[in-house]
C-alpha cells in the first residue's frame, strides 16, 4: 500500500518507516525482507527505483511490546529518522498486533512521549478489528486508549472501507436519480451480502478459536457493507455525518430473540476435503484448534431493519471459510413484476431484476434485466449490463489500505 501511494506521488519526501516487533531482524535484514516480499503482494510490477526509495527509508527495532527499554530504542530510531528525513515530528503508529496488545502499546508509547502532540506536530494511532470481543470489552478497550490518547488521535479502521467499490456505494446510490428512488421496500424484495473465502483458517487457528466467523467478520466487514447499503443520505461526506447515518441503521435492526436463533441464523464448520486436487484438513484438524471445537467457520443471518425505508425487507448476511469460490458482493434483488401482460404468450416465467455490487476479487457493478429474444415468438432472456473498474478506468486494483493510510 505504501509503495502504491509513493508511485502515485501521495507520499512526501519527508517520510520513513520504522518496524517494531519481536521478530529477529536488523535494519539491513529487514530491508532485504522488504525487497523480497513487497513485489509478491503488488498488483503490478514495482519500479526498482521506487522499491529502493522505500527500502532506504525503512528501519527496524527489535523488542517486546511490554519492554520499556525497547521503546527507548524505538524512540531513538524514530528521532534518527526524523533528523535524516525531516519528518517534522509527525508520527503514525499502525498497530498490526493482536487486540490484547492495543492498550499496552498505547500506554508504553505515551510513557515515552512518542504519542505526545506539541508544537504543531501530530501523532496518530491506528487500530483495526477486532476491537474487543463483546460490547463490554470494546468499551473497556476504548476507555483505556482514551486515558493516554485523545479521540482525534485514535483511528479505528476497517480495510473494507478503503475498497473502491465500497466507497462507490454511496456515490452510486446518491448521485444517480434512476437508482435512489428504487432503493426501498416498495421495489426491493431482499438484500444479500456475502463474504466467502476458499481458504481455511491457515495459521490463525488460535485466534479463530476465540472469535469464530461471527465475531471475525459480521460486526465489522459485513455490518459496514450493510450500513452503507441501507443508510439514509448524509448531508456531506464528513466522517461524523456518515457514521451517524450508519449508526441509525444499526439501531433500527430488530434484535434476535432466543427463539429466533433457530430460524434466522445458521452456524457451520468446514470438514476435510480436497482443494485443487490437494487434501486439506477440516477445521478441527487445523493447528491450534481443539479436536472437539464447536467454533463456527460459517455463519448466516437474516436481519430486518425496522424503519420507513426497509420495513419488511430481509437482509441476508453470510460469510465463511473453505467455500466454493472467493467472492464478496452485495445483491439487491428487486420485486417481481406482474405477469398478466405475458399470460397469453409462450413466456412461462419472469426473471426478477438483480443489481450486484462486486467488491472482490473483481470490483464492479452489474444489473440484470429481461429482454426479448429475437424471433417471431415472444421469448424473454436475462441480460446483463456490467461495469468493471479495471476495464473502464484502466487501473490496477488497490489493496484497500491506500486511502485509509
Amino acid at each position: 500500500a505504501l509503495c502504491n501511494l509513493a508511485e502515485e506521488k501521495l507520499l512526501p519526501e519527508q517520510f520513513a518507516v520504522v518496524g517494531f516487533s519481536a521478530d529477529d531482524f536488523t535494519t539491513a535484514s529487514f530491508r532485504e525482507h522488504l525487497v523480497e516480499e513487497i513485489p509478491k503482494f503488488a498488483a503490478s510490477p514495482i519500479a526498482p527505483q521506487l522499491l529502493d526509495w522505500m527500502c532506504e527509508r525503512a528501519y527496524y527495532v527489535k523488542g517486546d511490546f511490554q519492554d520499556a527499554d525497547a521503546y527507548q530504542r524505538l524512540e531513538q530510531q524514530i528521532a534518527e529518522a526524523d533528523r535524516k528525513y525531516n519528518t517534522l515530528g509527525n508520527r503514525l503508529f499502525y498497530l498490526a498486533v493482536a487486540p490484547r496488545f492495543f492498550s499496552t502499546i498505547a500506554k508504553m508509547l505515551a510513557s515515552c512521549c512518542l504519542s505526545k502532540e506539541e508544537d504543531g506536530h501530530w501523532a496518530r494511532v491506528i487500530v483495526e478489528k477486532p476491537f474487543g470481543h463483546d460490547l463490554a470489552s470494546a468499551k473497556q478497550l476504548n476507555q483505556e486508549l482514551k486515558q493516554v490518547l485523545t479521540e482525534k488521535q485514535i483511528y479505528r479502521i476497517d480495510h473494507y472501507l478503503g475498497k473502491e467499490t465500497v466507497q462507490n456505494v454511496m456515490v452510486f446510490r446518491f448521485s444517480n436519480n434512476i437508482i435512489e428512488p428504487l432503493w426501498n421496500r416498495n421495489y426491493v424484495d431482499h438484500v444479500q451480502i456475502t463474504a466467502a473465502e476458499t481458504v481455511g483458517v491457515e495459521h490463525r487457528g488460535g485466534f479463530y478459536e476465540t472469535a469464530g466467523a461471527l465475531r471475525d467478520m459480521v460486526p465489522n466487514h459485513l455490518f459496514q457493507l450493510l450500513t452503507m447499503t441501507a443508510m439514509e443520505p448524509p448531508i456531506s461526506f464528513d466522517a461524523d455525518e456518515v457514521r451517524n447515518k450508519q449508526a441509525e441503521v444499526l439501531h433500527a435492526i430488530q434484535p434476535l430473540a432466543p427463539e429466533d436463533v433457530l430460524t434466522n441464523t445458521v452456524r457451520g464448520q468446514y470438514g476435510s476435503g480436497a482443494v485443487d486436487g490437494q487434501r486439506v484438513p477440516g477445521y478441527r484438524g487445523e493447528p491450534a484448534v481443539a479436536r472437539d471445537s464447536n467454533t463456527e467457520t460459517f455463519v448466516a443471518l437474516k436481519l430486518l431493519i425496522d424503519n420507513w425505508r426497509w420495513a419488511g425487507v430481509p437482509f441476508y448476511l453470510r460469510t465463511g471459510k473453505r467455500l466454493a469460490r472467493r467472492v464478496t458482493e452485495i445483491v439487491i434483488q428487486f420485486r417481481r413484476t406482474p405477469f398478466v401482460l405475458f399470460r397469453n404468450t409462450s413466456v412461462r416465467n419472469l426473471e426478477t431484476n438483480r443489481l450486484v455490487i462486486h467488491i472482490q476479487p473483481e470490483e464492479g457493478i452489474s444489473l440484470s434485466f429481461g429482454a426479448k429474444v429475437p424471433g417471431s415468438i415472444m421469448k424473454l432472456g436475462l441480460v446483463n449490463m456490467d461495469f468493471d473498474y479495471s476495464t473502464y478506468f484502466g487501473m490496477e486494483h488497490s489493496t484497500g489500505y491506500e486511502r485509509l493510510l
